[in-house]
């Protein structure tokens, strides 16, 4: 159990620097216990060096680190820590010659009260292969083994580093019910993914990191103003209908499609079908959409433009 009832993971100013590289500078942010919390940013933004330290393999140079209520940089409480977290790597690093049951075994007596090694097999979609050597395993149920191992000792906090890598789209949505399965039992987990659908399915709070700091923050659909930025509305002209005929102005797009760019969709959507129903025509290929979560996060990983604007403001 926590240490204490506050979040299951409190970060404060966090720095760590390699040299003169800061990979991370001044980053903080709170994830609360049995709460799928998303850790995002590209290559070297310092999202790598972040957990390490949260996981208590890396030592910080300043800030203030709690992980389940106690220092992960704290030697007299590493041991109880570990035991209380599960860790999913990139990469499955077991002997290849062990059998999966064998590997599963071995890991469950690493921890105080594990799951019980068939039930672990049957989450996984694993009990076919449960004699069959680590090496026979395609990729995709080596990863699946490989979040087996995270999840075995029932951790209070799980650390999942792209943990639909190499799966198929059938494999990718069962895990991603096995997540929200182990968020509807109260574990904590942080997450870390390149697949943005998978964020917006499952994290609740999202912060992304880009050259060692934090540029946003929020739960996926807010994130970078989503929620209230410009909504693009799209459709084909009906049948004997020109551009000039529409209610509003829209530009020609792809396709043959007209798009119309709007803050206000829903006051747009009312005039346009309002016109339609009353021309007894319709609007074929009718979609809004507004910007992705992709979108935003390319935005905001992006460097600075020549004009020398911050992230933040290429959203506006």
């Amino acid at each position: 159990m926590r240490k204490n009832a506050g979040p299951a993971v409190s970060v404060k100013n966090l720095r760590k620097s390699y040299g003169s590289l800061a990979a991370v500078a001044d980053v903080s942010f709170e994830v609360e216990p049995g709460e799928v919390f998303a850790l995002l940013g590209p290559n070297g933004a310092g999202k790598t060096t972040t957990i390490e330290i949260l996981e208590g393999f890396r030592s910080r140079d300043a800030g203030v680190v709690e992980v389940l209520g106690v220092d992960p940089d704290n030697r007299r409480t590493q041991r109880w820590l570990r035991s209380q977290m599960g860790i999913v790597l990139q990469e499955l690093a077991v002997e290849p010659f062990l059998s999966v049951r064998q590997v599963l075994t071995r890991s469950a007596g690493f921890y105080p009260d594990p799951r019980p090694v068939d039930e672990v097999l049957g989450m996984m979609g694993l009990a076919d292969k449960a004699g069959a050597r680590v090496k026979t395993l395609s990729g995709g149920q080596q990863r699946r083994l490989d979040v087996g191992l995270g999840i075995i000792g029932q951790p209070e906090l799980l650390f999942l580093d792209e943990p639909t890598t190499g799966l198929d789209p059938s494999g990718r949505r069962a895990t991603w019910e096995l997540i929200r399965q182990l968020g509807g039992e109260g574990t904590t987990v942080l997450l870390t993914s390149h697949y943005m659908d998978e964020v917006e399915a499952l994290a609740g709070r999202v912060v992304v990191l880009a050259g060692g700091q934090i540029v946003a923050s929020g739960t996926p659909d807010s994130i970078g103003g989503r929620d209230t930025g410009v909504a693009t509305i799209r459709f084909r002209l009906p049948d004997g209908v020109s551009a000039a005929d529409l209610p509003v102005a829209g530009q020609p797009a792809q396709d043959g499609e007209i798009e119309i760019r709007t803050e206000d969709e829903v006051a747009v959507l009312h005039t346009l079908t309002g016109w339609a129903l009353g021309r007894h025509v319709g609007l074929p290929g009718l979609t809004v959409r507004r910007v992705t979560l992709e979108d935003v996060y390319l935005q905001l990983t992006r460097d600075p433009d020549e004009t020398g604007r911050t992230r933040q403001e290429q959203l506006r």
